[in-house]
Formats: C-alpha cells, structure tokens, sequence
C-alpha cells in the first residue's frame, strides 16, 4: 500500500507539528463534530493480495449486465452505437490519452487542433456559427444554453419547456434557476406525445423555449412552427438534438434555432454505464461572447506556418468572476477527439445511413410490438430511433427482468421519469440491431408474457 500512502510515519509527524497538532486524533477532533464521527473500526475483510482482488472484483463485475453482455434496447439519452476500432487507436494514443488539463494555457497544439477540428465539425454538423470546445453531458450543455439566453434577453426571465423535454436535462436546468430570477415553465406534453401546444405559453417575458427534437419519446416535433412562434415573441430557441438524428433531419440552424445542445455520447463514445459523457453546444455568432467555455482557432504564427490558439475563454479561471459567463464549462477533450474521429469517419453519408438504419431498425421493432395482444404504441405518430410501449397488464418490472436474465435489456421503464407511465418502457434501437435480435426481444417479452399466464392459471 506504501505505493498509494506515500506519507511515512515521520513524514506526517513533521506536518502535525509544523500546525501545532499533537496528534491526528486531535486533529480530526477539531475539525469534526464527535457525534459524527465512528466510534469503532469498520467491519472489512482481511487484506487481499492481487490475485484474490483480481478474481474478487472480476467476480463481483461479472454481476453487471451492459452493452458488452446483454443485447441492448435502451436509450433515454445514452446509446449503444456501433464504436470503429480506430476511434479507440486514436483516442489512446499517449499525447491525447494522458495530456494534463488539455484546456488550459500550456496546451500543446495538437489538442488545440483537435478542439478546433471538433469545433468546425460541430458548426458543419448543426449549420449554426460557432461551437465550443465541449462541456460535461447534455444536460449541463442545456442548462448553459439557458443561461446564456438569460444573460442575452435581459428583464426576460421565464424559461419555457415542454413535458417531452428529456426530464433529466429538465432536472439540471432547474436547479439552476432556483437560485435566480427566473422561472422554468414546463407545458405539459400533447396527446400524441409532441410539443406543439408549447406555443400558447410563449409571451413576451419569456427569454428562451428549450424544445428537444426528436423529443425523448422518440417523436419529432414542428420545430419550424416552434421556432417561428419563439422568434415572433422576442423569445431565443434551444433545441436539444440526437446527433446522429442530423444524418436525416434538418440541422437546428436550418430552423433557425439560436443554440443547439446534445448528448455526445452517441459519436464513438462508450455507454460504460453511465459516463463521462460529451455536452455539445454551437449557437450563431451573435451569441459567441455568451458561449460558455473555451473556443479554440486556427492562425499563422510569425513564419507563416498554420498553428492554432484559445481564442475565447469565458471562464472565471480566466476572467474575472463577475464577467464569467459559466461555471460549469469545464470540457471533454477526449471525448471531443472520438467524437472528431468517429465523425471524420463517417462522413455525411455515413451518418445518413446509420441514421436510416437506426428508423428502418424502430419501424421493423414497432411493427413487432402491435402484433402482441399485450403491448400497444403508446404515440402512433413518427418516431426516429424510440418509442414507448404500454404494457397492458402494468407489469414492467417482470418483463424487464425476465428478458435481462435471457440477455436482453429490452427498454428503459418509465415510472422512476413519470408514475403516471408506471405501465410504459421506453425502446431504442441503433444500427447495431439485427433482425435476429429484434425477434429475441419480442419472443422474450412474449415468453414473460406466456410464464406469467401460467402462473396465474395455478
């Protein structure tokens, strides 16, 4: 353990007596109340040697079912896209792998060329002006749109969204406003599982819609009308969007949405249960000095050659505190540099087919799901990659857990977002489902469905 706990004995007496502790009891004891501290010592195996912990936590990570192990149908936000070897070659390389705070003044210019990579792709990608060079995950990306709509749309303060909003990114944004003066205004979500009554709340003192399209449902939504009623009001547009989604759908900046945020998660970036993940925003040029973060460029040095520089830096590292615009901006360079790579892949028409894949992949699974006596489509309307179900015996919990112990994570259950969709799971599909795993799926829902008529009988 010396290798971790480096401080010897001396070493720490040194440091009590260098600020006047005698002891690292007295210490704690001046710092933390007795009554919460623990009066006894904790009850831990025996220490382990390497190879009992290799096998100890193999053993305990074999319990896990992921995308490596099980045939995933999940999604809400995070999803299992096909990753190239090659963004994983590129990605570790050394210099990328291991770079110490890429983002900072001592950056070397091969991450500066990266960001700006990044950053230009992400400007082709959403036809809007300028990006950043990436922030946490898409929720953070979100609740810093809104507040740079905010800081833009002065004596505005209400923030408007809608139901199908994605509730985590409703979550974030949220709590930042609590500590403001601004309201978030959530309209409920239509009948058909859109948005588009989210027009009637939009009025004069509202700074921002934050409308996401393809909503979390899976359903698109009429971003132009949406827009056009936002823009008529004095109101900024954000649209959160699926990335992969743009290989098919109009680009934000063709509706003429102000700031576009997304999950990057989906361009060759792991699920690995849960994060780090990649927020993406680009907004139009009007808005640059309000971008939350860092923006890198490209340039000539003193010899001509091309080179690249942090142009902008917005944060209160950098600037002071009360002219920062975020401080949530800290980004993911390494994230960024898989997505660059996996975009640079792809190309525009790599993108198209694998979006077409993903919608031919969900038509097929929806045709599936109408067929069973059990399920129904809980929206009837398109849908890009997702869609909910409803189970009509309001079991989805057993549904859920009798397909995982056949390997298959069929959907994401709906109640811990909504109770009122206790009865409801949520469906994705990516390219990387076949026609094979389509069918498990159905048959393993079927055959929970068939287990349970036999238990009901007896």
């Amino acid at each position: 353990m010396t290798g971790y706990l480096f401080h010897t004995d001396d070493d720490r007496r040194e440091m009590l007596q260098s600020i006047g502790a005698e002891s690292m009891k007295q210490l704690i004891d001046d710092q933390v109340p007795t009554d919460v501290q623990l009066d006894h010592l904790m009850d831990l195996p025996a220490a382990a040697d390497e190879i009992v912990l290799d096998r100890d936590f193999r053993r305990m990570a074999a319990k896990n079912a992921g995308a490596a192990s099980h045939v995933c149908f999940m999604g809400a936000g995070a999803y299992d896209h096909f990753i190239p070897a090659v963004v994983d070659e590129i990605a570790s390389r050394g210099e990328y792998y291991t770079s110490y705070t890429p983002y900072q003044a001592e950056v070397s210019q091969g991450n500066l060329q990266v960001m700006f990579e990044y950053e230009t792709l992400v400007s082709q990608l959403t036809g809007l002006d300028v990006s950043n060079a990436s922030l946490y995950d898409g929720g953070s990306a979100a609740t810093e749109a809104v507040l740079m709509a905010l800081a833009t749309m002065k004596n505005r303060t209400r923030v408007v969204t809608s139901g199908a909003v994605h509730p985590q990114y409703r979550d974030v944004v949220d709590a930042y406003l609590k500590h403001i003066d601004a309201e978030l205004v959530v309209v409920p979500t239509d009948h058909d599982g859109t948005s588009i009554s989210i027009i009637d709340a939009i009025d004069d003192q509202t700074a921002c819609v934050l409308i996401q399209h393809p909503n979390f449902y899976g359903r698109l939504e009429d971003m132009q009308a949406i827009t056009d009623a936002a823009h008529a009001a004095g109101a900024l547009v954000i649209q959160a969007f699926d990335p992969i989604s743009l290989g098919l759908l109009k680009r934000p900046g063709d509706y003429g949405v102000d700031i576009a945020v997304a999950e990057g998660q989906c361009l060759g970036n792991p699920l690995s249960f849960g994060g780090p993940y990649l927020g993406m925003i680009a907004c139009t040029s009007q808005l640059v000095r309000r971008m939350p973060g860092r923006i890198a460029g490209q340039t000539t040095d003193r010899r001509g050659n091309r080179c690249w520089v942090l142009t902008l830096q917005t944060r209160e590292q950098h600037i002071r505190r009360e002219k920062a615009t975020s401080n949530i901006c800290s980004n993911q360079t390494l994230l960024a540099l898989r997505a660059t790579v996996y975009l640079s892949l792809l190309g525009p028409q790599g993108l198209k087919e694998t979006a077409t894949h993903c919608v031919a992949r969900t038509q097929q699974a929806r045709e599936r799901i109408v067929q069973s006596d059990r399920f129904e489509l809980v929206h009837s309307g398109p849908v890009f990659k997702e869609f909910l179900v409803r189970d009509r015996e309001n079991d989805v919990e057993s549904l859920m857990r009798s397909a995982t112990e056949k390997g298959i994570l069929a959907g994401v259950p709906m109640e811990q977002f909504d109770p009122d969709m206790n009865d409801c799971f949520l469906v994705a599909l990516t390219e990387k489902r076949t026609d094979d795993e389509i069918e498990a799926w159905m048959e393993s829902l079927e055959s929970a469905t068939i287990a349970q008529t036999v238990r009901q009988a007896f």
